[in-house]
């Protein structure tokens, strides 16, 4: 690599981390902090922007819940499942004789001024003392003007804001295709430039409730906004064993975007 990795973003989408059947896997989540250890073994930190607490609160409260407004489900479903996602992080962590804090923000947070260097100093602060932020949005409280469009762009706020030099989000495919994925035909796209036109190869996709927000256009999206900021993105597979340790030291993996 040309300048060695000191500062990592790493997002995990909700896709990668639940089964088929909906529910959060603790042996992904248990290989993804495995390796968060092992780069901070080498003297790279990272930041995990999780998604998750939404399916975390479904499965506590299930089909319980009395609410029916959209927004307010999801309000309901996040609160409760942020202490179950963080639990989750506390003992794996702790496993491994590390130390994780959670940051919720919302997007009024990374504005110029006091909110945002709050923020900076709040992160500086955890990774100063060798402790993995675990950032999120404050769904429970963040208002429609003030919601990020999904933990993509959030992830791509906070590797701006620490100065990251690499920004890795994880899905449930294994980059950027050419096509459906699903599709023979179809090609894994190693290496893309910020001003290269292959927002065409995009399917939408229809999620449920639970799912989370962001599909391969907002990652593409925050991918190149990221990348225009010289901080190299990578779009990949976070169910792939070392995915993670695979980027970071240079192995070819997923879909790299630079400017």
């Amino acid at each position: 690599m040309d300048t060695p990795v000191q500062r990592v973003v790493i997002k995990v989408g909700t896709h990668v981390i639940t089964n088929k059947d909906n529910r959060i896997t603790g042996k992904i989540l248990a290989k993804l902090v495995e390796q968060i250890a092992y780069l901070y073994e080498h003297g790279i930190h990272s930041v995990l922007v999780s998604s998750g607490s939404v399916i975390a609160g479904k499965e506590v409260m299930g089909h319980q819940l009395k609410a029916t407004d959209k927004i307010t489900r999801r309000q309901v479903f996040s609160a409760i499942g942020q202490p179950r996602m963080m639990r989750h992080y506390y003992n794996l962590f702790h496993h491994h004789g590390m130390r994780c804090a959670q940051v919720l923000a919302t997007k009024r947070d990374f504005d110029l001024g006091k909110h945002r260097d709050n923020m900076v100093n709040c992160y500086e602060g955890l990774l100063a003392e060798g402790v993995i932020p675990i950032a999120n949005e404050d769904d429970a409280v963040s208002l429609s003007m003030s919601t990020f469009t999904d933990n993509d762009e959030l992830a791509s706020l906070v590797a701006e804001l620490i100065h990251a030099d690499m920004l890795i989000l994880l899905t449930d495919t294994d980059g950027l295709y050419n096509g459906h994925p699903d599709n023979a035909g179809s090609e894994l796209i190693p290496h893309l430039r910020v001003d290269e036109p292959v927002e065409q190869y995009i399917q939408q996709t229809d999620k449920g409730e639970a799912s989370g927000r962001g599909g391969m256009a907002s990652k593409l999206q925050a991918a190149k906004h990221t990348a225009r900021r010289n901080i190299p993105t990578f779009i990949a597979n976070g169910k792939k064993d070392h995915i993670i340790t695979d980027i970071v030291f240079g192995k070819t993996a997923g879909t790299k975007i630079t400017l």
